[in-house]
């Protein structure tokens, strides 16, 4: 029995019923375009009428107004994709973040108070003595948790999402699945379960004192490029390492990487042996989103391995029957170069104020700063800064400290108290939400860093409005401005495999949308399953 007659049982309580059953969709390959802002994709189909984004977009929609759920950084910004969720059901803010119920990796008794952070990075992969990564997790670098028994264990990136992912439930109905990311870290996509991807790929980009591939866009291209190699090979039947697989993935995909680091450089380094643009700039030359020759090649080299991919499905005979979805987990800000500002760490900025060290709620945030270990907060700043307080019985007078001092420290918004409860869960009931989250003014950069001229992480227009196709061969080529959100990825996902939507915990909770446009005929073109 094939993996759609195993699921065609499920159409009967979907409303869009024998609309579907036409459809003939048997794979889905997701692509994460790192960085990517609507805006670049229409610019570059314009000036690239023979590109890649310009085929999938000639017959698919473009969400031009598609923007992720929730704070952008890379974390939250994948798991919207593939869970169809926000951090109010998944509950993961950042890569680095905090847990009130966690310890650190080295109490593994779990004994004394609760509270640590929650680091899944490059820093937890086990290194060799050159510090090149293995590619896999050093457990001992995890934080500790108790699991249903009480024992302690290790927390994987799997096991803190708190609902599931398109992978595991595919799975479940018999399909085989694969992703490629940048770090072992993102074992994060095998869901609670620890088995929702058959075939993961992470080639580590940045080695912890090693070769980081991230300082030149020519570098990171070349890792994008194993990724890109991966893909072809499970198109064509395989596992990312060419063994036998029986089959292309239902679901699978990678992310790039090319086009961030093309956007955040402020000089290119080179430092490995593909290098061509070592000391030229990065980013955008203007406000209206000219690129630079660094992030021209970043854009243009994602766009050949798009083409690439495209040519390997058509080889195979596999196009048609393929739902190709490119998006993004986050875009980048600023835009525009001249709005850069980079005054330095949100926690040192607010130490510097005049009356910081008798003022409770300066001294609140600057408890949470200083310790690196244990039930004492955290602050972590980016194009953002997330508070979690030791002592939340301050936080109201750290969100009044912040709101006086706002325009010293370059703040558009204060979030907390009642504003954060109508946007994510209640802090003192979750131990994962900050209790204050700080948007800075619109291109601000909450660091020291003279490498880097743009981030991503909060809830800006540049952060939030991603590029979004979702394309097939049978779809009309269509522009949506209808506003939409990146979670609404997954549920169309699984209506495109004749799965019910609902089946993901987080579309269920969030009643997150399928996208529009896809399965209606409203305009008057064949769309799919008509």
């Amino acid at each position: 029995m094939t993996f759609k007659e195993t699921t065609l049982g499920l159409l009967a309580g979907l409303a869009f019923g024998a609309t579907a059953q036409a459809a003939d969709i048997d794979h889905v390959l997701l692509i994460s375009v790192d960085g990517l802002h609507a805006l670049d994709v229409a610019r570059y189909i314009e000036s690239h009428p023979n590109s890649a984004l310009a085929e999938l977009s000639s017959h698919g929609i473009t969400y031009s107004n598609a923007r992720t759920p929730a704070n952008s950084d890379s974390f939250p910004g994948l798991l919207a994709l593939v869970t169809g969720g926000s951090p109010v059901s998944h509950g993961l803010f950042y890569d680095v973040s905090y847990d009130r119920t966690l310890f650190d990796p080295s109490n593994t008794t779990c004994q004394g108070g609760a509270g640590n952070m929650m680091v899944f990075d490059e820093s937890i992969d086990k290194y060799n003595s050159n510090n090149v990564s293995q590619n896999v997790i050093d457990p001992s670098r995890l934080p500790r948790g108790r699991n249903q028994f009480g024992q302690c264990v290790a927390v994987y990136p799997h096991d803190a999402i708190r609902t599931n992912t398109i992978f595991e439930v595919v799975k479940s109905k018999g399909g085989r699945t694969a992703w490629a990311d940048k770090h072992p870290a993102y074992d994060l996509v095998n869901g609670p379960s620890g088995k929702g991807v058959d075939d993961l790929y992470t080639p580590e980009i940045t080695n912890v004192n090693g070769f980081d591939a991230t300082v030149s866009v020519d570098c990171t291209v070349a890792n994008d490029q194993l990724k890109v190699a991966a893909i072809i090979k499970q198109i064509n039947g395989f596992n990312h390492d060419g063994t036998p697989a029986g089959g292309a993935p239902v679901v699978f995909g990678m992310n790039f990487q090319a086009v961030s680091v093309g956007q955040k450089l402020a000089k290119d380094a080179g430092g490995c042996p593909q290098a061509g643009h070592v000391g030229l700039p990065g980013g955008y030359v203007d406000g209206a989103g000219t690129p630079t020759a660094v992030l021209a090649y970043g854009l243009q080299k994602t766009d050949e391995a798009l083409g690439s991919m495209i040519q390997a499905l058509k080889t195979r005979g596999l196009y048609q029957s393929t739902l190709f979805i490119v998006g993004a987990k986050h875009g980048q800000s600023p835009i525009n170069p001249a709005k850069i500002n980079k005054p330095g760490h949100f926690a040192d900025l607010v130490a510097a104020l005049p009356d910081a060290a008798t003022n409770p709620g300066a001294q609140a945030i600057a408890s949470a700063n200083a310790c690196s270990t244990g039930p004492c907060g955290f602050v972590q700043d980016d194009d953002i800064a997330l508070i979690w307080l030791q002592d939340q019985s301050k936080t109201q007078a750290a969100i009044d400290y912040l709101n006086v001092n706002a325009k010293a420290l370059f703040i558009d918004e204060v979030m907390g108290a009642d504003e954060l409860k109508l946007k994510f869960n209640d802090p003192a009931h979750d131990s994962r939400t900050p209790d204050i989250l700080v948007q800075p003014v619109y291109g601000t950069v909450y660091t020291t860093s003279t490498k880097k001229n743009s981030e991503h992480g909060g809830f800006s227009f540049g952060d939030t409005n991603v590029g979004l196709i979702v394309s097939n061969p049978r779809l009309p080529g269509v522009t949506l401005k209808t506003p939409v959100a990146t979670s609404q990825v997954a549920p169309t996902i699984l209506q495109a495999l004749h799965i019910e939507p609902e089946t993901l915990n987080s579309v269920r909770v969030e009643h997150t949308a399928v996208l529009p446009g896809i399965w209606d005929n409203r305009g008057g073109d064949e769309q799919l399953g008509h």
